[in-house]
């Protein structure tokens, strides 16, 4: 799990053609177009045969690389690698801050919305586009960081990359009303439940590393106890509302929710404020699921 971490942040994302979370989506989207009744049940059979299909390729990886050795540590870490995502994050928002800072609003909104968010971003003023990422940041550490490194602990390769397909149908699918509003169930259900504890872990650590970092610790908890159920989803406030409460600003997803208890935020230095929090968190969450995986891997 170190090793994974360290190539993430050496080398980052490997291109999207020989990314295996794009060959999900491929798996996905094949299975969907061939199950044109869009019923609970085919949406349940498409993620079923997708996550069976990539628990099966992780375990034959994982076994694999029992037998190299030592060689077989980084055979492994280069397999999980790709389940999660650190350094993008950190600096798909930091591409967006530039761009906020220097003026140009317009590619601050492409940004944000190409990298970083789903909602439309063609309108958002400049404090609009600061929440978003700030947002997306904090949502990302728990399904993007968290959530991943704590399947990998507790389930070993298959526990990562199960998770990877039902965050990754979920967000293909996991949508209310039109045509994915039975097919997609089954994915945003089990993406639900497949964050409870990520999401409120993230919160947990970004009110850590907002400590560490000297951000207020003691608001993200306190914020984040008050204010996670704003949201639609039953996970992804925790995590937003703990970072809003670090930063001491509001943020906002209008006609939807507004979180803390501050003005949005004036400058894009709130991105970067929220990039260093990020960091720490992410730190602290991958040091807990390292203790997990030692205390996980022996019984195994």
């Amino acid at each position: 799990m170190a090793l994974a971490v360290g190539l993430d942040l050496l080398i980052g994302e490997p291109p999207s053609a020989g990314h295996p979370v794009a060959w999900l989506g491929r798996a996905l989207g094949t299975l969907e177009a061939r199950l044109p009744r869009r019923t609970i049940g085919d949406g349940a059979a498409a993620l079923l045969a997708v996550t069976g299909a990539a628990v099966a390729l992780a375990t034959v990886v994982s076994r694999v690389a029992r037998r190299l050795g030592r060689l077989g540590c980084l055979v492994e870490a280069l397999a999980l690698k790709p389940a999660f995502a650190l350094r993008r994050l950190a600096t798909a928002a930091g591409e967006v801050e530039r761009a906020l800072g220097g003026g140009d609003l317009v590619d601050a909104r492409r940004l944000v919305g190409r990298h970083l968010v789903s909602r439309a971003t063609a309108d958002l003023d400049p404090a609009l586009v600061t929440s978003a990422a700030v947002e997306s940041v904090a949502e990302n550490l728990a399904d993007s960081v968290v959530a991943p490194l704590l399947a990998y602990a507790a389930g070993g390769l298959g526990g990562a990359w199960a998770y990877r397909v039902v965050n990754t149908a979920d967000a293909m699918w996991g949508y209310r009303g039109g045509r994915y509003e039975w097919f997609g169930k089954p994915a945003a259900r089990l993406d639900d439940l497949a964050n409870l504890v990520p999401s409120r872990a993230a919160a947990v650590a970004i009110a850590a590393g907002a400590s560490a970092v000297g951000e207020d610790g003691r608001g993200a908890w306190r914020v984040a106890r008050r204010d996670h159920r704003r949201t639609a989803s039953p996970n992804a406030g925790w995590p937003m509302a703990a970072m809003t409460g670090a930063l001491g600003v509001g943020l906002e997803k209008p006609g939807h929710y507004r979180l803390g208890d501050g003005a949005l935020p004036a400058s894009a230095q709130a991105i970067g404020r929220a990039i260093r929090v990020f960091t720490a968190a992410a730190a602290i969450a991958a040091m807990a699921a390292g203790a997990l995986a030692a205390l996980v891997e022996p019984r195994r």
